[in-house]
């Protein structure tokens, strides 16, 4: 493909604002890019702009009431700021989720592309909600999908998802699935010291979820498996990575338990605890993708996840993880059967550091993602 300059619109990099996977996800794809195409990244942040690894970042600093409010802001600056930067024009404009759909619609009559990395109906539990949020988010992903030249999504149920809730022709809108650097995840340990200098029996296998605490992400259901779990296998203990709004709930809910609830850590404890850990849960009841499976695999573990989205398309049961249904009692079999032989589940977690070498290099996404650049342009054209 040519020489592109490409701008990509995200309320979040891995260098200023991170929320979620979405940092990692955008922040890889624009360094990969990077590497062929002028590339600028126009996101939340503070300071001034900057060049790393060849993307050029330009921040600004929202402000709202309420996060429709606040994103519609950040929208205006994102423009402010492109602007500065538009001559010579950009040829193709990359606006990734809802937040910036305000300025996909200022800008809707150039090259651009949506990317759809999750839904407001999926991040809701697969459930229609009666907060008045709901409707105002989806309507900014229904117009995203309207009005783009090109749309991807981040795996085929998120495709289908996307269709069937805003009406996106087949035509339109690609899988794009997300990558992995697996050496950002891998590490020499001592599994015994990393688990004692977090309060762990060094001796006993830890099951790691990392993850936002929310209601899509299941913590409630590891940690209701867990009393389950410990009738067959009463050492075990579990670590939860991650903050949220359920966080209180779920410690009085463990209170008794050998839970360990650690919030965010920074970027080397997580890759150390991860490299410590024995089996990796990831009890999503939706999940589009999974940035999580990639990072386990990454560092050999075995992981017990559930049948859905991106973890149902990319997880081959018995071969490279254990899938189970999103529910306490098969999320404890599941535990329990990767549990009951730790060769097997070093096996697992072997094909899936395989899995991710062969199936999930960044360059490999690159080139999907180039071939959507020129069906918007195509269209354009047309």
């Amino acid at each position: 493909m040519k020489h592109l300059k490409i701008a990509f619109f995200c309320w979040e990099s891995l260098y200023a604002e991170r929320v979620g996977g979405l940092a990692n996800a955008a922040t890889n794809l624009a360094e990969t890019l990077a590497q062929r195409h002028e590339v600028h990244f126009f996101t939340r942040g503070e300071g001034r702009d900057a060049e790393i690894n060849n993307v050029h970042y330009h921040y600004c600093r929202p402000a709202g009431e309420d996060i429709v409010r606040y994103c519609s802001d950040m929208s205006q600056k994102m423009l402010d700021r492109f602007g500065e930067f538009d001559r010579p024009a950009f040829d193709l404009l990359h606006f990734h989720d809802w937040h910036v759909v305000d300025a996909l619609t200022r800008l809707r009559e150039r090259e651009t592309v949506f990317t759809y990395h999750s839904t407001e109906f999926g991040r809701s539990g697969n459930r229609y909600s009666d907060e008045w949020l709901f409707p105002a988010i989806s309507g900014a992903e229904r117009r995203g999908g309207e009005i783009a030249k090109r749309v991807t999504a981040v795996s085929s149920t998120l495709r289908r998802e996307a269709m069937n809730l805003y009406d996106i022709p087949d035509w339109k809108i690609d899988v794009v699935q997300n990558g992995i650097i697996p050496g950002h995840y891998r590490a020499d340990v001592d599994p015994e010291a990393v688990k004692r200098r977090y309060g762990f029996d060094p001796g006993a296998p830890l099951i790691l979820f990392v993850g936002r605490l929310m209601w899509q992400k299941g913590p409630d259901m590891l940690v209701d498996a867990a009393p389950r779990l410990l009738q067959e296998h009463a050492d075990s203990q579990f670590a939860f990575v991650g903050d949220g709004q359920m966080r209180r709930g779920l410690e009085a809910q463990a209170r008794s338990l050998p839970v360990r609830f650690l919030g965010r850590l920074d970027d080397a404890d997580y890759v150390s605890l991860l490299n410590a850990s024995d089996i990796v849960a990831i009890p999503s009841r939706n999940e589009p993708f999974g940035l999580v499976l990639l990072e386990a695999w990454s560092a050999g573990r075995c992981v017990v996840a559930s049948d859905v989205g991106g973890l149902a398309e990319n997880i081959e049961h018995g071969t490279d993880g254990v899938k189970v249904r999103p529910r306490p009692d098969s999320i404890a079999r599941g535990l329990s059967l990767a549990s009951d032989s730790p060769a097997l589940s070093l096996a697992m977690g072997r094909k899936g550091f395989d899995k991710v070498m062969e199936e999930f290099p960044w360059s490999r996404v690159r080139e999907r993602m180039e071939n959507s650049y020129r069906k918007a342009r195509e269209t354009l054209l047309c």
